[in-house]
């Protein structure tokens, strides 16, 4: 069958997306053919688009999606036709109207949950679950910091805080993004253009500073992050959205409390399946109680992919995206 798709030939700007026609064959034996109704957008996409993070060319884009399931390979014994699917970690290719994928990274979507709530939700919920629930396993009774505290993760993270009964401080650019984020559950906001944040965190923990600062920010934040750390504190770099970390010095550690850092990614915590399974169902429940409620603040049609790029590099977007076929 045919399908539409965006394509890359070349790394660069928004430019380069193409939206071209391509052929989807049937299923192998140990694949699974899905008909998406809804993709999710992500920064890491921009990643991609520029070739920061490599892939041979010429390539698609995507990780997140959610749809029918139209074709099942033989071996494939947990899936079947008709199945409402939903996936946040997959090989490079989700900006396309059906496309064939491992079946091992799909999970079943609830009936409660609707497509485009999981196309915006699946990426950037369970790097949350990971974040919160893996990389720093959080009890309920801590202070925290988390950049980027209005974007699409930041929101997440903002309802699943306030569901553990976390303080969650966040960083935002703006005060309708100050508000934002309270609105979503965060305990405390900080705007970085006007605030030094690192005056700010000692200030809201009287002078405690606190156990870990996650950052999807990157080099604009490393250093001041380091200094909002407690002694034996973890940094969690899990995201470059103002350019990549570099030239770190691991002396800076030890003069600054033995602190830790650790830079994840979601692609090792969804593995085995029983634990992307595990991880998803715990996002799901979340959602279906109402703990976390997904803001779709802009919808693209897949045609419009170039614009939805230039939206999110400017920061012009709010919670999540998603683009349709």
């Amino acid at each position: 069958m045919k399908t539409q798709a965006i394509r890359i030939q070349q790394h660069g700007g928004p430019e380069v997306l193409e939206l071209v026609e391509v052929d989807v064959g049937d299923p192998g034996p140990d694949e699974v053919r899905i008909r998406h109704h809804a993709i999710g957008l992500n920064f890491i996409d921009i990643y991609y688009r520029i070739g920061l993070y490599p892939a041979a060319l010429p390539h698609g884009l995507g990780f997140e999606g959610a749809g029918v399931v139209d074709a099942v390979g033989a071996n494939v014994k947990f899936l079947k036709e008709g199945d409402r699917v939903a996936y946040g970690q997959s090989p490079l290719g989700a900006y396309a109207g059906v496309r064939v994928m491992p079946p091992n990274m799909v999970v079943k979507l609830p009936a409660k949950i609707s497509f485009d709530e999981a196309a915006a939700v699946m990426l950037k919920g369970l790097t949350v679950q990971y974040l919160f629930r893996q990389t720093y396993r959080l009890q309920g009774h801590e202070t925290i910091l988390f950049h980027a505290a209005a974007g699409g993760v930041g929101l997440i993270a903002c309802q699943w805080a306030r569901a553990l009964g976390v303080k969650l401080i966040g960083t935002v650019s703006s005060p309708e993004k100050a508000a934002l984020a309270k609105k979503h559950g965060a305990w405390a906001t900080i705007d970085y253009t006007k605030e030094n944040f690192v005056e700010r965190v000692k200030e809201l923990t009287k002078g405690e500073k606190v156990p870990v600062v996650y950052d999807g920010v990157g080099k604009d934040t490393w250093e001041g992050s380091l200094d909002c750390l407690q002694p034996r504190g973890l940094m969690v770099s899990f995201g470059n959205a103002s350019g990549p970390v570099s030239g770190v010095s691991l002396g800076i550690l030890a003069q600054k409390g033995s602190l830790f850092v650790t830079r994840p990614t979601l692609g090792t915590h969804v593995v085995p399946r029983s634990r992307l399974e595990a991880s998803a169902e715990e996002l799901f429940d979340l959602m279906i109680r109402g703990k976390i409620k997904v803001e779709i603040d802009q919808r693209y049609r897949l045609a419009d992919a170039a614009q939805a790029h230039r939206d999110l590099a400017s920061r012009k977007t709010t919670g999540s995206s998603v683009l349709t076929p």
